[in-house]
């Protein structure tokens, strides 16, 4: 049986979600056969006054090697390593691009493509969104405030929706780490002038999952389709896996022992000047 978007209306009445702010993690496929695709989720999602967030990084197009001048230490990277041919050389980011990375996935390209949606200005890792608050949310970032938009979704009592992925795709996890002290870690892309620039990124997630039972009690599991979904608070959310990781800074290393992404958040990230 097909998903249509009268069942994708129910879901959100039915949680409770009508009129509220959700940043989704998303995999079609994990719907299984979705009636219009990707685009019948989000407008079943703002038929029900809902406004809409999701990250759509860029870093295929816009990404640039790391400047001389701008290699900060403990940054979760190595700048020995032999890497192929960076897109982003020739190129400027502005927040009216539809550049989106293919491993996104549908349902983001799907915002970016929506003639109403407000992306913020980050060349890496921007989001976008759509609906009634949309501006609100995305207004603030910038590339040293990445995460100012799950910052707006927090303040304004929104929900994350995992939709058939893992607590490793929670970009608000990220956030806590910052609020719990960690330096977010810098990478590079050209500025409006068109000249290379540290930006803010994320770190390793693949640990994320490890705190799964500290969220137990917030989460409210349902099933759409195929999909299950995940739901969690936004501001209750960040306040427990900040907790969390001040508590045990190991608690988001992934199994790799010699995650260098890992060790160097966990050490407090980049030393900056």
């Amino acid at each position: 049986m097909a998903v249509t978007i009268q069942e994708i209306r129910q879901a959100i009445h039915n949680s409770g979600l009508s009129n509220h702010a959700l940043c989704l993690h998303s995999s079609l496929r994990s719907f299984g056969w979705v009636e219009g695709g990707a685009p019948i989720i989000l407008q079943g999602l703002l038929a029900e006054a809902c406004t809409v967030l999701v990250p759509t990084f860029s870093w295929d197009a816009f990404s640039v090697p790391a400047p001389l001048e701008m290699r900060p230490v403990r940054n979760g990277y190595s700048y020995t390593k032999l890497r192929p041919p960076l897109p982003g050389a020739n190129r400027i980011y502005t927040p009216e691009t539809q550049e989106i990375d293919e491993d996104m996935g549908a349902i983001p390209v799907s915002v970016v493509n929506h003639p109403q949606h407000v992306r913020g200005n980050h060349p890496l890792c921007s989001f976008t969104s759509v609906g009634p608050h949309a501006k609100s949310l995305v207004a603030a970032q910038g590339p040293l405030q990445i995460f100012s938009p799950l910052e707006a979704l927090a303040a304004a009592q929104g929900w994350i929706i995992l939709m058939g992925v893992g607590l490793e795709s929670m970009t608000l996890i990220h956030l806590a780490e910052q609020k719990a002290g960690r330096r977010m870690f810098r990478r590079w892309a050209n500025g409006p002038d068109g000249r290379p620039m540290e930006v803010e990124v994320g770190g390793c997630s693949n640990g994320f999952e490890q705190i799964s039972s500290l969220l137990t009690p917030l989460e409210k599991q349902i099933q759409v389709g195929q999909s299950l979904w995940r739901i969690f608070p936004a501001q209750d959310t960040l306040e427990i896996a900040q907790k969390a990781i001040q508590q045990n800074p190991y608690v988001t290393h992934c199994s790799d022992e010699a995650c260098g992404r890992c060790d160097d958040a966990i050490s407090g990230g980049p030393l900056t000047s």
